[in-house]
Protein backbone atom coordinates (compact mmCIF):
# COMPACT_ATOMS: atom_id res chain seq x y z
CA UNK A 1 0.00 0.00 0.00
CA UNK A 2 1.36 3.31 -0.74
CA UNK A 3 1.69 6.19 1.24
CA UNK A 4 -0.47 9.12 1.59
CA UNK A 5 0.23 12.15 -0.42
CA UNK A 6 0.50 15.69 0.57
CA UNK A 7 -2.49 17.65 0.27
CA UNK A 8 -2.97 18.03 -3.38
CA UNK A 9 -5.29 19.81 -5.67
CA UNK A 10 -7.91 17.12 -7.01
CA UNK A 11 -9.13 19.44 -9.61
CA UNK A 12 -6.75 19.89 -12.92
CA UNK A 13 -8.09 23.27 -13.02
CA UNK A 14 -6.69 24.20 -9.23
CA UNK A 15 -3.57 22.36 -10.23
CA UNK A 16 -1.83 22.21 -13.74
CA UNK A 17 -4.03 24.45 -15.37
CA UNK A 18 -4.42 27.34 -12.44
CA UNK A 19 -2.83 29.98 -14.63
CA UNK A 20 -4.91 29.70 -17.51
CA UNK A 21 -8.11 29.92 -15.30
CA UNK A 22 -7.35 31.73 -11.62
CA UNK A 23 -9.05 35.18 -13.00
CA UNK A 24 -12.26 33.24 -12.15
CA UNK A 25 -11.16 31.84 -8.84
CA UNK A 26 -11.73 35.87 -7.59
CA UNK A 27 -15.71 35.52 -8.25
CA UNK A 28 -16.47 31.68 -8.91
CA UNK A 29 -14.36 30.46 -5.78
CA UNK A 30 -16.58 29.86 -2.51
CA UNK A 31 -14.08 32.94 -1.17
CA UNK A 32 -15.46 34.97 -3.99
CA UNK A 33 -19.24 34.09 -3.08
CA UNK A 34 -18.55 34.59 0.67
CA UNK A 35 -17.37 38.21 -0.16
CA UNK A 36 -20.55 38.75 -2.21
CA UNK A 37 -22.70 37.61 0.28
CA UNK A 38 -20.78 40.37 2.52
CA UNK A 39 -21.36 42.86 -0.15
CA UNK A 40 -25.03 41.81 -0.39
CA UNK A 41 -25.80 41.72 3.84
CA UNK A 42 -23.79 45.31 4.31
CA UNK A 43 -25.79 46.75 1.33
CA UNK A 44 -28.97 46.20 2.80
CA UNK A 45 -28.09 47.92 6.05
CA UNK A 46 -27.04 50.56 4.61
CA UNK A 47 -29.89 50.73 2.32
CA UNK A 48 -32.38 50.40 5.47
CA UNK A 49 -30.11 52.85 7.67
CA UNK A 50 -30.28 55.81 5.08
CA UNK A 51 -34.42 55.50 4.53
CA UNK A 52 -34.24 55.74 8.37
CA UNK A 53 -36.36 52.69 8.84
CA UNK A 54 -37.66 51.36 12.35
CA UNK A 55 -35.78 54.70 13.79
CA UNK A 56 -32.53 54.17 12.26
CA UNK A 57 -30.04 57.07 11.78
CA UNK A 58 -28.40 57.38 8.90
CA UNK A 59 -25.00 56.12 8.75
CA UNK A 60 -22.22 58.52 8.24
CA UNK A 61 -19.54 58.53 5.06
CA UNK A 62 -17.30 57.39 7.40
CA UNK A 63 -19.36 54.69 9.14
CA UNK A 64 -20.11 53.28 5.62
CA UNK A 65 -16.67 53.06 4.55
CA UNK A 66 -15.46 51.02 7.56
CA UNK A 67 -18.41 49.10 7.16
CA UNK A 68 -17.73 48.54 3.43
CA UNK A 69 -14.09 47.76 4.12
CA UNK A 70 -15.94 44.22 5.30
CA UNK A 71 -16.29 42.88 1.41
CA UNK A 72 -14.03 45.47 -0.10
CA UNK A 73 -10.88 44.31 2.15
CA UNK A 74 -12.22 40.52 2.32
CA UNK A 75 -9.18 38.36 2.94
CA UNK A 76 -7.43 35.39 5.15
CA UNK A 77 -8.65 36.08 8.09
CA UNK A 78 -12.30 36.24 6.82
CA UNK A 79 -12.49 33.06 4.87
CA UNK A 80 -10.96 31.42 8.13
CA UNK A 81 -13.57 33.16 10.32
CA UNK A 82 -16.10 31.63 8.02
CA UNK A 83 -15.00 28.32 7.70
CA UNK A 84 -14.81 28.34 11.36
CA UNK A 85 -18.21 29.38 12.03
CA UNK A 86 -19.98 27.42 9.67
CA UNK A 87 -18.18 24.32 10.99
CA UNK A 88 -20.82 25.29 14.01
CA UNK A 89 -23.56 26.63 12.50
CA UNK A 90 -23.61 23.91 9.11
CA UNK A 91 -25.18 27.22 7.76
CA UNK A 92 -22.69 29.11 5.06
CA UNK A 93 -25.42 32.07 4.72
CA UNK A 94 -25.84 32.24 8.07
CA UNK A 95 -22.52 32.08 9.30
CA UNK A 96 -21.71 35.29 6.91
CA UNK A 97 -24.40 36.97 8.72
CA UNK A 98 -22.60 35.73 12.20
CA UNK A 99 -19.52 37.66 10.68
CA UNK A 100 -21.10 40.96 9.57
CA UNK A 101 -22.84 40.86 13.51
CA UNK A 102 -19.32 40.18 14.33
CA UNK A 103 -17.75 43.62 12.56
CA UNK A 104 -20.17 45.92 13.46
CA UNK A 105 -19.48 45.52 16.81
CA UNK A 106 -15.85 45.77 16.53
CA UNK A 107 -17.19 49.16 14.45
CA UNK A 108 -19.17 50.39 16.67
CA UNK A 109 -22.51 49.78 14.90
CA UNK A 110 -24.33 47.54 17.77
CA UNK A 111 -27.31 50.05 17.10
CA UNK A 112 -27.98 48.35 13.87
CA UNK A 113 -26.94 44.87 14.64
CA UNK A 114 -30.59 43.72 14.32
CA UNK A 115 -30.75 44.97 10.20
CA UNK A 116 -28.54 42.24 9.55
CA UNK A 117 -30.19 40.01 6.86
CA UNK A 118 -33.34 42.02 8.26
CA UNK A 119 -36.32 40.23 6.68
CA UNK A 120 -34.25 38.11 4.22
CA UNK A 121 -34.36 34.54 3.70
CA UNK A 122 -30.66 33.10 2.86
CA UNK A 123 -31.96 32.99 -1.02
CA UNK A 124 -32.46 36.76 -1.16
CA UNK A 125 -28.60 36.63 -0.32
CA UNK A 126 -27.89 34.06 -2.65
CA UNK A 127 -29.59 35.47 -5.61
CA UNK A 128 -27.83 38.47 -5.31
CA UNK A 129 -24.75 37.23 -4.56
CA UNK A 130 -25.04 34.01 -7.39
CA UNK A 131 -25.97 36.94 -9.40
CA UNK A 132 -23.21 39.44 -8.74
CA UNK A 133 -20.28 36.80 -9.32
CA UNK A 134 -21.65 35.37 -12.14
CA UNK A 135 -21.77 38.77 -14.27
CA UNK A 136 -18.55 39.83 -12.59
CA UNK A 137 -17.14 36.71 -13.93
CA UNK A 138 -18.63 36.88 -17.11
CA UNK A 139 -18.16 40.14 -17.59
CA UNK A 140 -14.06 40.80 -15.99
CA UNK A 141 -12.62 37.26 -17.33
CA UNK A 142 -14.64 35.25 -19.27
CA UNK A 143 -16.46 37.70 -22.17
CA UNK A 144 -12.73 39.36 -22.48
CA UNK A 145 -10.88 36.39 -23.50
CA UNK A 146 -13.86 34.97 -25.95
CA UNK A 147 -13.55 38.29 -27.64
CA UNK A 148 -9.56 38.29 -27.70
CA UNK A 149 -9.89 35.26 -29.69
CA UNK A 150 -12.87 36.49 -31.70
CA UNK A 151 -10.92 38.68 -32.54
CA UNK A 152 -7.88 36.22 -33.87
CA UNK A 153 -10.05 34.53 -35.99
CA UNK A 154 -10.99 37.71 -37.36
CA UNK A 155 -7.73 38.70 -38.40
CA UNK A 156 -7.33 35.44 -39.40
CA UNK A 157 -10.01 35.54 -41.64
CA UNK A 158 -8.92 38.79 -43.11
CA UNK A 159 -5.21 37.85 -43.34
CA UNK A 160 -6.48 34.75 -45.78
CA UNK A 161 -9.52 36.13 -47.25
CA UNK A 162 -8.15 35.70 -50.93
CA UNK A 163 -6.24 32.30 -50.53
CA UNK A 164 -8.24 29.62 -52.31
CA UNK A 165 -8.80 26.26 -50.75
CA UNK A 166 -10.83 23.37 -52.43
CA UNK A 167 -13.96 22.91 -49.64
CA UNK A 168 -14.87 19.42 -48.61
CA UNK A 169 -18.99 18.66 -48.67
CA UNK A 170 -19.31 15.21 -47.27
CA UNK A 171 -15.87 15.08 -46.91
CA UNK A 172 -15.68 14.91 -50.98
CA UNK A 173 -14.16 17.95 -53.13
CA UNK A 174 -16.78 20.48 -53.85
CA UNK A 175 -16.62 24.36 -54.56
CA UNK A 176 -13.88 25.96 -54.32
CA UNK A 177 -13.59 28.84 -51.03
CA UNK A 178 -11.02 30.69 -49.68
CA UNK A 179 -9.59 29.99 -46.00
CA UNK A 180 -10.79 33.66 -44.98
CA UNK A 181 -14.34 32.91 -45.52
CA UNK A 182 -14.24 29.90 -43.97
CA UNK A 183 -12.88 31.47 -40.84
CA UNK A 184 -14.87 34.50 -40.83
CA UNK A 185 -18.19 31.61 -40.92
CA UNK A 186 -16.55 30.85 -37.10
CA UNK A 187 -15.95 34.54 -36.41
CA UNK A 188 -19.63 35.29 -37.17
CA UNK A 189 -21.10 32.38 -35.52
CA UNK A 190 -19.19 33.84 -32.24
CA UNK A 191 -19.94 37.54 -32.80
CA UNK A 192 -24.03 36.89 -32.99
CA UNK A 193 -23.71 34.66 -30.05
CA UNK A 194 -21.84 36.98 -27.79
CA UNK A 195 -23.83 39.49 -28.05
CA UNK A 196 -26.75 37.76 -26.73
CA UNK A 197 -24.33 37.21 -23.78
CA UNK A 198 -23.31 40.63 -23.71
CA UNK A 199 -27.38 41.54 -23.45
CA UNK A 200 -28.48 39.10 -21.09
CA UNK A 201 -30.15 39.76 -17.75
CA UNK A 202 -28.38 38.81 -14.19
CA UNK A 203 -31.89 38.83 -11.98
CA UNK A 204 -31.96 38.64 -8.34
CA UNK A 205 -35.04 38.59 -5.68
CA UNK A 206 -35.13 39.92 -2.51
CA UNK A 207 -38.59 39.25 -1.15
CA UNK A 208 -38.32 37.34 1.70
CA UNK A 209 -39.37 33.62 2.91
CA UNK A 210 -41.70 32.50 -0.14
CA UNK A 211 -41.40 35.65 -2.03
CA UNK A 212 -44.51 37.50 -0.77
CA UNK A 213 -42.96 40.41 1.26
CA UNK A 214 -44.81 38.85 4.28
CA UNK A 215 -42.05 39.47 7.20
CA UNK A 216 -41.68 43.15 5.50
CA UNK A 217 -44.84 43.68 5.94
CA UNK A 218 -45.24 42.38 9.34
CA UNK A 219 -42.20 44.81 10.71
CA UNK A 220 -43.65 47.70 8.60
CA UNK A 221 -46.32 47.64 6.64
CA UNK A 222 -46.90 51.31 5.40
CA UNK A 223 -43.42 50.77 3.49
CA UNK A 224 -43.44 50.00 -0.47
CA UNK A 225 -41.54 46.75 -0.06
CA UNK A 226 -41.31 46.01 -3.64
CA UNK A 227 -40.00 49.21 -4.87
CA UNK A 228 -37.60 49.44 -2.18
CA UNK A 229 -36.04 45.69 -2.64
CA UNK A 230 -36.19 46.77 -6.71
CA UNK A 231 -34.15 49.86 -5.91
CA UNK A 232 -32.16 47.87 -3.98
CA UNK A 233 -30.77 45.35 -6.55
CA UNK A 234 -30.56 47.30 -9.56
CA UNK A 235 -28.51 49.72 -7.23
CA UNK A 236 -26.09 46.40 -6.78
CA UNK A 237 -25.82 46.75 -10.93
CA UNK A 238 -28.52 43.65 -11.43
CA UNK A 239 -32.15 42.82 -12.73
CA UNK A 240 -34.84 42.52 -10.46
CA UNK A 241 -37.15 39.50 -10.13
CA UNK A 242 -40.38 40.22 -8.55
CA UNK A 243 -42.25 37.01 -9.10
CA UNK A 244 -40.57 34.35 -6.97
CA UNK A 245 -40.71 31.32 -4.63
CA UNK A 246 -38.30 31.13 -2.15
CA UNK A 247 -35.81 31.36 -4.66
CA UNK A 248 -34.90 33.12 -7.94
CA UNK A 249 -36.18 30.95 -10.56
CA UNK A 250 -32.76 30.91 -12.33
CA UNK A 251 -33.91 31.06 -15.96
CA UNK A 252 -31.22 33.97 -16.49
CA UNK A 253 -28.84 31.15 -15.70
CA UNK A 254 -30.34 28.39 -17.56
CA UNK A 255 -30.00 31.11 -20.90
CA UNK A 256 -26.90 32.14 -20.21
CA UNK A 257 -25.34 29.09 -19.63
CA UNK A 258 -26.98 27.41 -22.81
CA UNK A 259 -25.46 30.42 -24.71
CA UNK A 260 -22.11 30.25 -23.11
CA UNK A 261 -22.16 26.23 -24.25
CA UNK A 262 -23.28 27.41 -27.80
CA UNK A 263 -20.35 29.54 -28.06
CA UNK A 264 -18.33 26.02 -27.07
CA UNK A 265 -20.39 24.20 -29.58
CA UNK A 266 -18.95 26.56 -32.31
CA UNK A 267 -15.60 27.05 -30.76
CA UNK A 268 -15.51 22.69 -30.39
CA UNK A 269 -16.48 22.60 -34.20
CA UNK A 270 -13.31 25.52 -35.03
CA UNK A 271 -11.18 23.34 -33.34
CA UNK A 272 -11.61 20.00 -35.37
CA UNK A 273 -11.63 21.72 -38.68
CA UNK A 274 -8.52 23.31 -37.88
CA UNK A 275 -7.56 20.00 -36.66
CA UNK A 276 -8.09 18.01 -39.95
CA UNK A 277 -6.79 21.03 -42.01
CA UNK A 278 -3.50 20.69 -40.30
CA UNK A 279 -4.02 16.67 -40.90
CA UNK A 280 -4.29 17.66 -44.44
CA UNK A 281 -1.51 19.97 -44.23
CA UNK A 282 -3.15 23.09 -45.15
CA UNK A 283 -1.82 24.51 -42.03
CA UNK A 284 1.70 23.69 -40.50
CA UNK A 285 2.52 23.85 -36.86
CA UNK A 286 4.75 26.24 -35.99
CA UNK A 287 7.97 24.45 -33.98
CA UNK A 288 7.88 25.40 -30.34
CA UNK A 289 11.52 25.51 -29.07
CA UNK A 290 11.64 22.48 -26.40
CA UNK A 291 8.39 21.05 -27.51
CA UNK A 292 7.72 18.08 -27.75
CA UNK A 293 5.64 15.93 -29.98
CA UNK A 294 5.46 12.07 -29.64
CA UNK A 295 7.78 10.68 -27.04
CA UNK A 296 9.24 8.29 -29.22
CA UNK A 297 8.89 9.80 -32.68
CA UNK A 298 11.18 12.61 -32.78
CA UNK A 299 9.35 14.09 -36.01
CA UNK A 300 6.24 14.80 -34.83
CA UNK A 301 4.59 18.60 -33.89
CA UNK A 302 1.11 17.11 -32.46
CA UNK A 303 -1.71 19.80 -32.51
CA UNK A 304 -2.27 19.66 -28.50
CA UNK A 305 -3.58 22.85 -28.20
CA UNK A 306 -7.11 21.96 -30.59
CA UNK A 307 -7.07 18.67 -28.79
CA UNK A 308 -7.40 20.22 -24.94
CA UNK A 309 -9.37 22.77 -26.58
CA UNK A 310 -11.91 20.11 -27.89
CA UNK A 311 -11.76 18.00 -24.66
CA UNK A 312 -12.25 21.14 -22.39
CA UNK A 313 -15.04 22.30 -24.26
CA UNK A 314 -16.81 18.60 -23.82
CA UNK A 315 -16.04 18.65 -20.51
CA UNK A 316 -17.58 22.73 -19.97
CA UNK A 317 -20.36 21.92 -22.45
CA UNK A 318 -21.83 18.88 -20.07
CA UNK A 319 -21.57 20.69 -17.04
CA UNK A 320 -23.45 23.72 -18.67
CA UNK A 321 -26.29 21.48 -20.40
CA UNK A 322 -26.19 20.06 -16.54
CA UNK A 323 -26.19 23.39 -14.78
CA UNK A 324 -29.20 24.56 -17.32
CA UNK A 325 -31.21 21.33 -16.89
CA UNK A 326 -30.92 21.44 -13.01
CA UNK A 327 -31.36 24.84 -12.23
CA UNK A 328 -34.67 25.38 -14.33
CA UNK A 329 -36.97 23.50 -11.74
CA UNK A 330 -37.49 23.27 -8.35
CA UNK A 331 -39.68 21.36 -6.18
CA UNK A 332 -42.61 23.52 -4.63
CA UNK A 333 -41.38 26.64 -3.17
CA UNK A 334 -38.29 25.72 -2.19
CA UNK A 335 -35.72 22.42 -2.78
CA UNK A 336 -31.51 22.35 -2.69
CA UNK A 337 -30.77 21.10 -5.52
CA UNK A 338 -29.87 24.22 -6.94
CA UNK A 339 -27.41 24.23 -4.06
CA UNK A 340 -25.16 21.76 -4.76
CA UNK A 341 -25.68 22.72 -8.55
CA UNK A 342 -24.20 26.04 -8.24
CA UNK A 343 -21.15 25.18 -6.82
CA UNK A 344 -20.30 24.17 -9.99
CA UNK A 345 -20.34 26.73 -12.21
CA UNK A 346 -16.93 28.15 -11.71
CA UNK A 347 -15.65 24.84 -12.65
CA UNK A 348 -17.94 24.62 -16.00
CA UNK A 349 -16.29 28.05 -16.96
CA UNK A 350 -13.02 27.30 -16.35
CA UNK A 351 -13.36 24.51 -18.58
CA UNK A 352 -14.40 26.62 -21.07
CA UNK A 353 -11.87 29.46 -20.19
CA UNK A 354 -9.13 26.51 -20.59
CA UNK A 355 -10.34 25.46 -23.80
CA UNK A 356 -10.33 29.78 -24.81
CA UNK A 357 -6.78 30.04 -24.08
CA UNK A 358 -5.68 26.98 -26.01
CA UNK A 359 -7.48 28.08 -29.25
CA UNK A 360 -5.96 31.44 -28.54
CA UNK A 361 -2.49 29.86 -28.52
CA UNK A 362 -3.05 27.30 -31.26
CA UNK A 363 -4.14 29.69 -33.89
CA UNK A 364 -0.96 31.33 -32.58
CA UNK A 365 1.11 28.31 -33.63
CA UNK A 366 0.18 28.03 -37.12
CA UNK A 367 1.05 28.97 -40.94
CA UNK A 368 -1.67 28.83 -44.20
CA UNK A 369 0.66 26.63 -46.72
CA UNK A 370 -1.25 28.24 -49.58
CA UNK A 371 0.99 26.25 -51.88
CA UNK A 372 -0.65 22.60 -50.50
CA UNK A 373 -4.11 24.93 -50.82
CA UNK A 374 -3.03 25.53 -54.15
CA UNK A 375 -1.60 21.92 -54.97
CA UNK A 376 -5.19 20.52 -53.71
CA UNK A 377 -7.32 22.30 -55.69
CA UNK A 378 -5.21 21.70 -59.16
CA UNK A 379 -5.79 18.31 -58.53
CA UNK A 380 -9.41 18.30 -58.33
CA UNK A 381 -10.52 20.40 -61.80
CA UNK A 382 -13.48 18.54 -61.96
CA UNK A 383 -15.61 21.05 -59.28
CA UNK A 384 -15.56 23.01 -62.20
CA UNK A 385 -18.24 21.06 -63.42
CA UNK A 386 -20.69 22.71 -61.41
CA UNK A 387 -19.83 26.27 -63.07
CA UNK A 388 -19.95 24.39 -66.71
CA UNK A 389 -23.38 23.28 -66.45
CA UNK A 390 -24.78 26.49 -64.99
CA UNK A 391 -23.21 28.37 -67.13
CA UNK A 392 -24.55 25.56 -70.35
CA UNK A 393 -27.93 26.52 -68.23
CA UNK A 394 -28.36 29.98 -68.80
CA UNK A 395 -26.97 29.58 -72.73
CA UNK A 396 -30.17 27.48 -72.89
CA UNK A 397 -32.48 29.88 -71.27
CA UNK A 398 -30.93 33.25 -73.15
CA UNK A 399 -31.32 30.67 -76.36
CA UNK A 400 -27.68 30.45 -77.68
CA UNK A 401 -27.49 26.29 -77.15
CA UNK A 402 -29.16 23.50 -78.01
CA UNK A 403 -27.69 21.64 -75.62
CA UNK A 404 -30.22 19.01 -73.13
CA UNK A 405 -29.52 18.05 -70.01
CA UNK A 406 -26.02 19.53 -69.34
CA UNK A 407 -26.42 18.07 -65.46
CA UNK A 408 -26.45 14.74 -67.23
CA UNK A 409 -23.76 15.75 -69.40
CA UNK A 410 -20.95 16.49 -66.84
CA UNK A 411 -21.80 14.53 -64.78
CA UNK A 412 -20.97 11.13 -67.24
CA UNK A 413 -17.95 13.71 -67.92
CA UNK A 414 -16.93 13.90 -63.83
CA UNK A 415 -18.72 11.68 -61.42
CA UNK A 416 -15.95 9.21 -60.45
CA UNK A 417 -13.46 10.51 -62.38
CA UNK A 418 -10.03 12.47 -62.34
CA UNK A 419 -11.10 15.32 -64.98
CA UNK A 420 -7.92 17.66 -65.67
CA UNK A 421 -7.57 21.53 -67.16
CA UNK A 422 -6.78 19.76 -70.88
CA UNK A 423 -9.56 17.58 -70.86
CA UNK A 424 -12.12 20.31 -69.52
CA UNK A 425 -10.69 23.18 -71.87
CA UNK A 426 -11.27 20.62 -74.78
CA UNK A 427 -14.66 19.81 -73.51
CA UNK A 428 -15.70 23.39 -73.54
CA UNK A 429 -14.16 24.25 -76.74
CA UNK A 430 -16.99 21.62 -78.02
CA UNK A 431 -20.30 22.74 -76.32
CA UNK A 432 -22.77 24.65 -78.16
CA UNK A 433 -22.72 27.36 -76.08
CA UNK A 434 -21.98 31.37 -77.31
CA UNK A 435 -18.51 32.79 -77.48
CA UNK A 436 -18.45 34.78 -74.42
CA UNK A 437 -19.42 31.95 -72.13
CA UNK A 438 -16.78 29.95 -73.35
CA UNK A 439 -14.39 32.29 -73.36
CA UNK A 440 -14.98 32.68 -69.47
CA UNK A 441 -15.15 29.32 -68.48
CA UNK A 442 -11.63 28.50 -70.27
CA UNK A 443 -10.14 30.99 -68.21
CA UNK A 444 -11.43 29.71 -65.11
CA UNK A 445 -9.95 27.03 -62.79
CA UNK A 446 -10.30 25.72 -59.68
CA UNK A 447 -8.23 28.88 -57.70
CA UNK A 448 -10.13 31.32 -59.29
CA UNK A 449 -13.78 29.74 -59.04
CA UNK A 450 -14.48 31.33 -55.70
CA UNK A 451 -16.96 33.38 -56.19
CA UNK A 452 -17.69 36.32 -53.13
CA UNK A 453 -15.73 34.31 -50.80
CA UNK A 454 -12.99 37.26 -50.54
CA UNK A 455 -15.86 40.07 -50.41
CA UNK A 456 -18.01 38.02 -47.65
CA UNK A 457 -15.24 38.00 -44.99
CA UNK A 458 -16.44 41.78 -44.84
CA UNK A 459 -19.61 40.17 -43.41
CA UNK A 460 -18.39 39.34 -40.14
Amino acid sequence: MTTSLPPQPLSPLDGRYRAAVAGLADYLSEAGLNRARVEVEVEWIITLTDRGLFGAAPLTDAQKHSLRALYLDFGQAEIDWLAAKEAVTRHDVKAVEYLVRDRLGALGLDAVAELTHFACTSEDINSASYALTVKRAVEDVWLPKARTLMMSIVRLADQHRDAPMLSRTHGQPATPTTMGKELAVFAHRIVRVIAKIEGGEYLAKFSGATGTWSAHLAAAPDVDWPELSRGFIEGLGLDFNPLTTQIESHDWQVELYDRVRHVGGILHNLATDIWTYISMGFFAQIPVAGATGSSTMPHKINPIRFENAEANLEIAGGLFQTLASTLVTSRMQRDLTDSTTQRNIGVAFGHSLLAIDNLERGLKEILLARDVLLADLDGNWEVLAEAIQTVVRAEIVAGRSQITDPYALLKDLTRGRRVGAPELAEFVQGLDIGADAKARLIALTPATYTGLADELVGEM
